[in-house]
């Protein structure tokens, strides 16, 4: 088996140089890194990584909880974190929860028994408590988008509760004023918090908020389909439905499409999320900006900043959600 101390004899470089260009540190010229890559690639060597952990106390490997492995929102995010610490050389170690609050805790146990530098997460059930806990811990953790009360530090996190607010602002501003909502599943916090955003806006104007108007949904299509069906067989009256995301967006004008329902000639709807679909069906989808992405950025940035010392990535912890305006919302005389 080759070793490093073959690559360079054949290289005609030092050992230090070889090292270099294996971790990608350090400065080399094109034509020696060449040379390097050339050597390891006749010798078939690929370098030790466990010795590597052993001698620098590093294992170059990021652990990443996520809620879900699938759907439009967390794919971006995955893939954005994946692409920043991928161009430091560094890897990524991804374990999903699934919401729930075992899968949760199962998930950063293994994580951290893989000895990951740092871990990225994004737990929607386990308790304050618990992450509390967890970013006091030998292990850096950074949050991603969930805000923690002790541990802001720590967190990476949208404003649910001003985009929540945001969204039916601005159907109330249109002239709306029997408006649905289609909240999320509220056990998660940015969906209870997307709630209260909108109970906000209607209270300035003076309007009740109406139960019968409520629909507590799943963030799934499905979730707005079927809101949107009990909503119009209940036989309530209403000129527009905001929906705590996208995807239920989605499912509750499909509904609406089925049903012979013109939007947003008979019905309004504003989202939330801002994923690509909806910028591409008909009519447009009115959302909110959700930069998961841009969060996902953040997190990976952070831990370059404080596990590896790259003191050039930007960070900052707090985003603000903005409405985008597109053709979903009918103005009311």
């Amino acid at each position: 088996m080759a070793t490093i101390y073959d690559v360079s004899f054949l290289a005609g470089v030092s050992l230090a140089t070889v090292s270099r260009v294996v971790n990608n540190t350090g400065k080399v010229s094109d034509k020696t890194r060449q040379k390097v890559m050339d050597a390891m690639e006749q010798l078939d060597y690929r370098p030790n990584t466990i010795a590597q952990s052993l001698a620098s106390n590093r294992s170059n490997s990021v652990g990443v909880l996520v809620s879900q492995l699938d759907g439009p929102f967390y794919g971006p995010m995955m893939r954005e974190v994946e692409s920043v610490l991928r161009a430091a050389n560094k890897h990524v170690i991804i374990a999903a929860g699934h919401s729930d609050e075992a899968q949760e805790k199962d998930a950063v146990e293994f994580l951290l028994s893989r000895g990951c530098d740092a871990l990225i997460v994004d737990a929607e059930i386990v308790s304050n408590d618990y992450l509390v806990q967890l970013c006091r811990g030998k292990t850096p953790v950074v949050l991603i988008n969930r805000m923690v009360d002790g541990i802001a530090e720590y967190c990476v996190h949208l404003d649910n509760l001003r985009g929540g607010y945001l969204a039916s602002r601005f159907v109330l501003d249109a002239g709306h004023r029997q408006v649905a909502y289609i909240s999320g599943p509220l056990f998660k916090l940015d969906a209870r918090e997307r709630l209260q955003g909108h109970k906000q806006a209607l209270a300035e104007k003076g309007i009740p908020f109406d139960e019968a108007l409520f629909h507590e949904g799943n963030f799934i299509e499905e979730g707005g389909y079927e809101g949107m069906a009990k909503l119009l067989d209940s036989g309530k009256s209403f000129t527009a439905v905001v929906c705590a995301n996208d995807q239920m967006a989605s499912g509750a004008i499909a509904l609406c499409l089925e049903r012979g329902l013109r939007v947003p000639e008979d019905i309004s709807f504003v989202g939330f999320d801002n994923i690509p679909f909806p910028r591409y069906i008909s009519p447009k989808l009115t959302t909110v900006t959700n930069p998961i992405q841009s969060m996902g950025k953040m997190a990976a940035n952070w831990v370059l900043q404080q596990v590896y010392d790259c003191r050039d990535a930007v960070f900052n912890h707090k985003f603000e959600p903005e409405l985008v305006v597109r053709d979903s919302v009918a103005k009311l005389s």
